[in-house]
């Protein structure tokens, strides 16, 4: 039997992580296609942030915070069978996870591995769909190349490392102060830059013996895009994933055109229903397989009870956190 009420977490008008409050919702229930889960761990990302800063939903979107959970499917929707009723599942939402129960497309929930704890789960889907399109997809990173990877002591950036390393690739990796180069260097990442102290394009210059890098996979935007393209090799790929230090830049059209190089960027959450599931039939069959053998797994920096949602987005927003920043739901 399931409860007709639940506990959720909202932002009450758009400000600081204090604006976020727990409310009393009904539990939603699933409609075609859809399957209601009941929340284990719900995972801490930027657009949750962005959207309680007061950025404009999509359509029909619940205000109810949370884009990733992992959980156990207790319901269907009409014509689904699978993930059955007891699934563990990790699932990519539109929103709504930041509660105990929430409802998702049943093609995109990924079945969790026999050897990742629920919990942890809660921080691969979003990680993995940004990992997966934008690293193999539009930067198609090969085995043997190499890439560059900023703001690398995040989820995203822990996630990506590991699956660069899975395909072969060799990792150069940025991120700030020596706790998070330290964590870096544990992950085996061929050499872990400082961004505080050091100068990344010198130091690709000089770790590649002046080649470049094949990829560069930037969330800073800003004056690093210029920097970037100067650390890529011939035919080198960049791809933006957000743009922390401005979203408008100069580029020198001639080193694009004299190095042959390709810029692209994509952004997860408008993309349609039917692109996610492509994406989840890839990442099922690509990543799972690595995850379910260890090779690949979520960095998880902390896990706080769902009424501490505030302090999590205060955890991101200070860029404190080195992995996934998680909020327990039931125990």
């Amino acid at each position: 039997m399931l409860p007709e009420m639940m506990n959720a977490v909202i932002a009450r008008q758009p400000g600081g992580p204090e604006v976020l409050a727990s409310v009393s919702r009904p539990v939603p229930q699933p409609a075609a296609g859809e399957v209601l889960i009941r929340v284990s761990c719900a995972g801490i990302n930027r657009p949750d942030i962005m959207q309680r800063n007061g950025m404009p939903l999509p359509p029909g979107t619940t205000d109810i915070l949370g884009l990733e959970v992992s959980g156990t499917v207790v319901a269907l929707g009409a014509g689904v069978e699978y993930p059955a009723i007891g699934c563990a599942v990790m699932a990519l939402l539109n929103g709504g996870g930041y509660a105990d129960y929430c409802v998702a497309r049943a093609e995109l929930c990924l079945i969790v591995p026999h050897t990742l704890p629920l919990d942890h789960a809660a921080g691969v889907p979003e990680a993995a769909f940004t990992v997966w399109h934008n690293l193999f997809e539009l930067g198609r990173l090969q085995p043997g190349e190499t890439v560059l990877i900023h703001g690398a002591a995040s989820g995203v950036g822990t996630f990506a490392i590991q699956c660069a390393q899975a395909c072969g690739a060799k990792v150069f990796a940025t991120a700030g102060g020596a706790d998070k180069i330290a964590a870096l260097q544990q992950l085996g990442v061929c050499r872990a830059i400082d961004r505080h102290h050091e100068d990344f394009v010198s130091v690709i210059e000089d770790e590649t013996q002046g080649r470049g890098v094949d990829v560069v996979l930037d969330n800073v935007g800003g004056d690093y895009v210029a920097r970037n393209l100067s650390a890529l090799a011939p035919g080198g790929r960049h791809v933006s994933l957000s743009f922390m230090q401005g979203a408008k830049i100069e580029l020198d059209l001639q080193l694009v055109m004299r190095k042959g190089l390709s810029l692209t960027s994509s952004t997860l959450r408008p993309k349609s229903a039917a692109e996610k599931a492509r994406l989840a039939q890839n990442i099922s069959k690509h990543l799972l397989p690595l995850m379910a053998s260890g090779k690949i797994s979520p960095i998880i920096h902390t896990t706080l009870p769902l009424a501490q949602a505030a302090d999590a987005h205060r955890i991101l927003e200070a860029n404190a956190n080195i992995g996934k920043v998680l909020l327990q739901v039931a125990s």
